[in-house]
């Protein structure tokens, strides 16, 4: 087994006290050190030739291999991101200085960004409220498509896909530089199957459902995203506008979205690329516009940005309880617009680097459809914070910040288009009341940098906060892709958490050893709570608040054995306790279960253009639930990626990265996934090819 054979390797490192010494291994440790020292939270910097040699589908299952971020996969083509098991409104999405704003609520579709357009990503860990404001607790995912081009003329073609689920994919940028002014463009085309998993029936509410094929019916998509950026890169003097829009069709898997569709006449099993009804599409549109000035003490950044998230689901009509059969197929409609200012300045005082800014930010939604989950909406946000970075000396800083932030939402109220039998006789239910709700909140942090030799250690405190979102004040209504009645509560408080994290790594020339342990305590965790109840046939659950300690742990252990050979080892542990409420004393719903990789790596030159890596990922046995919740079997996958480049005629230059999952297409469960609620198993053996030509 793998794990022995890197259990080998990291021995032979800890009784070799052979010296290899490259200076490509001092820069690197150099930089790596200089960039540990730069923020007392816990972060990590992937370089864009990273995200190209390690490929592996989409953008958050490229990043998975980060200790503490998943990948929460939402169906054939799309993921969520979670840092140390929080995502969705939880973690913040940053592309270039502005936060994303979609439909974050919504489980069952991933980010609407274009994965292949990244030039770089930042993952922070914990929370990061004071830069960002609400939404930042579990930590940021910073992605950047602001490099500038170099050259009259440049760019890149990929070709690639996945046998999995059929993926076909290109992918095109161009760009170039005439003196100051500069320009880029990007396009990317996908279209992928209904994927496949390794058993041929899942039972749904005691109904056996036979696959075809091993192919969950109806989860094949399309995806088309296109940006453009006109800038101008002075040497004090920096702006640019960009304009992006990002489109996505899906199917939801048919047999999840309600029993009824036994009877549908459509043949789901004509073809492994028809998008059928039930399906989605959404839009997102993004105009940006990014503005610096720079002199040697003193800078300032201005970032302004429109953002418009389209968004339908569309069924067959179907009667349900005492609403009648449907007019048309359009389910649910949201049309989100979201405006964005903020402004900030940086400032060297002596040893004190002083940061202060201001944000805000207003979001418009509109729905429409037969079926109702979330009721219209508006949300205003303001904040300013103020933030100083003091150097004690050149290998110790201290940091501390302050923020006030204000929102409003207004949620409007909504009634059933059908009546409703009652007492008093037919009536249309009211689903939603008119509410209108305010928050304030102060957040802090402070925190410590030091190193010492080989040694650097950091740790940080501090309070985040979020606002409750629509969907926690006002939902009501079936969301049948997640098999499920949702209920709000309109009498919500601000979540707030309250963090201590801490970094002590140790290197030299043959090993890099970090660990990263975690605790926050939440005085009122907002989360759907499942009961034991069932509404027009489906689980209810309701959100509710409760007091919450989590705590966890991230350690990670590489040792470069050569030149060529390196071996790694790393893990993760999540602990979570509900201290309030009625499910007192056990955990949250779909919790992270305990994980560790162990891995070989061998590269083909010691500058690392090429190579070749194996990995085991083990998961534990998730018995630490939330009745009605049941246990999930622990398992492990073999993996396998390689990348190489090969120079070509001048600059030109040819990549090819190779990443397979689940190499001996083993059946098992993710305990974070909801198709694991109708015995839906995660995808089988999946090898994901991209082959890229760079001039």
């Amino acid at each position: 087994m793998i794990s022995n054979i890197v259990a080998a390797a990291l021995l032979s490192c800890a009784v070799n006290d052979t010296v290899v010494t490259l200076d490509a291994v001092t820069v690197t440790g150099q930089q790596r050190h200089d960039y540990q020292m730069r923020s007392s939270q816990s972060a990590v910097q992937v370089s864009g030739d990273y995200l190209q040699q390690h490929f592996a589908g989409s953008l958050m299952q490229t990043l998975e291999g980060i200790p503490g971020v998943k990948a929460m996969a939402i169906g054939s083509g799309q993921s969520k991101p979670a840092i140390r098991g929080l995502g969705f409104n939880r973690l913040a999405v940053s592309e270039d200085g502005v936060k994303h704003e979609g439909q974050q609520w919504g489980d069952d579709h991933g980010l609407e960004i274009d994965q292949f357009a990244i030039d770089r990503a930042e993952v922070i860990k914990g929370p990061a409220a004071i830069l960002y404001g609400s939404d930042a607790i579990g930590g940021v995912l910073s992605l950047y498509t602001n490099h500038v081009p170099t050259k009259p003329l440049e760019g890149a073609v990929q070709l690639f896909g996945r046998t999995n689920n059929e993926q076909l994919g290109l992918s095109a940028k161009v760009g170039g530089r005439h003196g100051k002014f500069f320009y880029r463009a990007n396009a990317t085309f996908i279209d992928y199957a209904d994927y496949r998993v390794p058993t041929d029936s899942i039972q749904y509410y005691s109904y056996w459902i036979k696959l075809k094929d091993q192919r969950l019916r109806n989860t094949a998509g399309t995806e088309r995203d296109g940006s453009l950026m006109l800038g101008y890169a002075g040497y004090n003097f920096h702006t640019d506008v960009r304009l992006s829009d990002s489109y996505s069709k899906s199917g939801f898997f048919a047999n999840a979205h309600g029993l009824e569709v036994r009877l549908s006449d459509i043949d789901y099993d004509h073809s492994r690329r028809d998008v059928d009804l039930p399906r989605q599409w959404v839009n997102h549109l993004k105009v940006l516009s990014h503005t610096t000035w720079r002199s040697e003490a003193t800078s300032a950044e201005l970032n302004l940005a429109y953002q418009n998230n389209l968004r339908e689901e569309l069924s067959e009509p179907v009667s349900h309880g005492y609403m009648p059969t449907p007019p048309n197929s359009l389910e649910r409609r949201f049309n989100k617009h979201t405006y964005t200012a903020s402004l900030s300045l940086r400032q060297q005082l002596g040893r004190h680097e002083l940061q202060g800014g201001i944000s805000g930010e207003l979001q418009h939604n509109r729905r429409d459809g037969w079926g109702f989950i979330i009721p219209d909406f508006e949300t205003a946000t303001a904040g300013l914070f103020v933030f100083d970075r003091f150097t004690l000396r050149e290998n110790l800083a201290v940091n501390a910040g302050l923020r006030y932030d204000h929102a409003k939402t207004h949620i409007h109220s909504y009634q059933d288009w059908y009546q409703t039998p009652s007492e008093e006789g037919e009536a249309y239910q009211q689903r939603s009341a008119d509410r209108r709700r305010h928050f304030n909140s102060i957040t802090w942090s402070a925190g410590v940098n030091y190193s010492t030799g080989q040694w650097v250690m950091k740790a940080n405190v501090g309070k985040s906060f979020r606002v409750p979102i629509a969907k926690e004040l006002g939902a009501n209504g079936v969301n049948y892709h997640i098999f499920r009645y949702e209920r709000g509560n309109a009498q919500l408080d601000p979540e707030e958490s309250y963090q201590i994290d801490a970094t002590v790594s140790w290197s030299n020339d043959r090993w890099e050893v970090q660990a990263e342990p975690y605790l926050n305590f939440f005085p009122n965790y907002i989360y759907l709570n499942p009961t034991a109840q069932y509404v027009e046939g489906l689980q209810l659950y309701h959100y509710t608040q409760a007091r919450v300690l989590r705590y966890g742990l991230e350690a990670q252990a590489t040792c470069h054995i050569s030149r060529r050979w390196q071996a790694h080892v790393q893990g993760e542990y999540l602990y979570a306790r509900q201290r309030s409420g009625e499910k007192k004393g056990y955990t949250l719903p779909f919790s992270t279960p305990w994980s560790t990789d162990v891995g070989l790596r061998y590269a083909f030159a010691p500058n690392d253009e090429g190579f070749v890596a194996l990995n085991a990922h083990i998961v534990g046995r998730q018995d630490e639930i939330v009745p009605p919740e049941k246990p999930t079997d622990g398992y492990w996958t073999l993996n396998l990626s390689a990348g190489k480049r090969f120079p070509l005629k001048g600059s030109t230059t040819l990549n090819v990265a190779l990443h397979a999952d689940n190499l001996l297409d083993r059946r098992y469960y993710d305990h974070t996934s909801y198709y694991r609620l109708i015995d839906v198993p995660e995808p089988g053996r999946n090898v994901a090819l991209k082959v890229g030509l760079e001039f």
